[in-house]
């Protein structure tokens, strides 16, 4: 077999990375775009489309481009602990868990996904970050523990109400499953690694395959007819629906995971006993509260609000900024997150967002902006 079918990642003449789905991706007609290093199908059908396709039925995606770490030896639990929030020691095989690596600020260096195998723990990290979180382990982890990047692996994702069907009708045992738990599977002698999660807001599987074999089970789903390819395009609209944060925009290594709103991957140990980079602010912002907050809004008529426009009060005061904002083709409405002051973060509040020198009203309002259909 030819090396570049074997390894997860090939690198252009330009320097841009390319997934084992590149050559599938074209042939499907989808536009190629650079993202994270990678050339990456943004589009296929169009946006709303496949945005609507995914709610309605499935939709597959390439995120080979994702870091895939395997963590090994004694006390790697313990070992990982010393640099997240969250209690891994006590997560239980099988069962997945969402997490952030912390800087020593108690700012969001990366969030991630991490679930116990059993011999190892495997984590699932931004593309963007994956070098620099491996770096940042590296360093900090105790000489026992082993990381491993699996490069030879190759990461689909299928989202949808009908995932559960199309992905049961070739690898059986998959609807046992429910909503955070993986294990092993066979499909045609290949060994697949398969967990109930994704960053849709919809029921589906993240499925780890050996790159060698990834596009023969890309293509046998897709001749699924309730499934279609999907893009970036629509994975972004799907995910801010969701109320799910983007990192490098709606987090960073300024952003706490209090003032994120995501302190419920803090677990209870980790928060009585810290332990963990940052926790002197992080539990000090858990009983005071922080001074900033992420919420959700919603801007008056159709046209979206933009990342990066400044939030004011009523009285043009600036009172925060947009991290993400586009339309919702689910909710039917422009949708957007950003940091407010705190004070400001209640929802049904009046603010307006700063574009272009115009004040566009919006509402603050409670997020996901759409019901996430996990299977529980």
């Amino acid at each position: 077999m030819d090396l570049s079918r074997r390894i997860g990642v090939n690198e252009s003449a330009d320097g841009v990375r390319t997934t084992p789905l590149n050559e599938l991706h074209r042939r499907l007609g989808g536009r190629m775009v650079a993202f994270a290093g990678y050339d990456m199908p943004v589009q296929f059908e169009g946006i709303m489309a496949e945005h609507r396709h995914t709610r309605e039925a499935a939709g597959l995606f390439d995120v080979s481009h994702m870091g895939q770490v395997s963590l090994s030896g004694p006390d790697a639990d313990k070992a990982l602990e010393a640099l997240i929030p969250s209690n891994v020691q006590e997560l239980k095989p099988g069962r997945q868990r969402y997490s952030m690596l912390l800087n020593d600020q108690g700012g969001i260096i990366d969030d991630f996904m991490v679930t116990r195998r059993g011999e190892d723990l495997l984590l699932v990290l931004n593309a963007a970050c994956k070098e620099g979180d491996v770096a940042h382990m590296r360093e900090r982890l105790p000489a026992g523990v082993r990381l491993e990047t699996l490069d030879d692996r190759a990461l689909l994702a299928l989202q949808g109400p009908e995932a559960e069907a199309a992905l049961q009708a070739i690898v059986p045992g998959v609807e046992t499953l429910s909503f955070m738990q993986a294990t092993g599977f066979m499909w045609e002698g290949v060994d697949l690694w398969i967990s109930r999660s994704g960053y849709t807001g919809e029921d589906g599987f993240e499925i780890s395959v050996p790159a060698g074999r990834v596009e023969e089970l890309a293509e046998r789903l897709l001749a699924d007819e309730r499934v279609n390819p999907i893009g970036l395009g629509a994975r972004d609209s799907l995910r801010l629906e969701a109320g799910l944060c983007l990192y490098g925009h709606d987090i960073d290594e300024t952003t706490s995971p209090v003032e994120a709103g995501l302190q419920w991957a803090m677990q209870k140990r980790r928060r009585e006993q810290g332990g963990f980079p940052g926790a002197d602010r992080i539990l000090k912002e858990l009983a005071d509260g922080p001074a900033r907050l992420r919420v959700g809004l919603k801007p008056e008529g159709r046209a979206p609000v933009r990342e990066g426009a400044e939030i004011a009060d009523a009285d043009g005061n600036v009172i925060g900024r947009v991290t993400s904002g586009g339309f919702g083709p689910t909710a039917g409405h422009p949708v957007a997150m950003g940091y407010v002051a705190a004070g400001f973060a209640r929802p049904g509040g009046a603010v307006a967002a700063v574009q272009r020198g115009r004040a566009l009203p919006m509402t603050v309002t409670v997020l996901p902006f759409v019901t996430r259909n996990y299977k529980r």
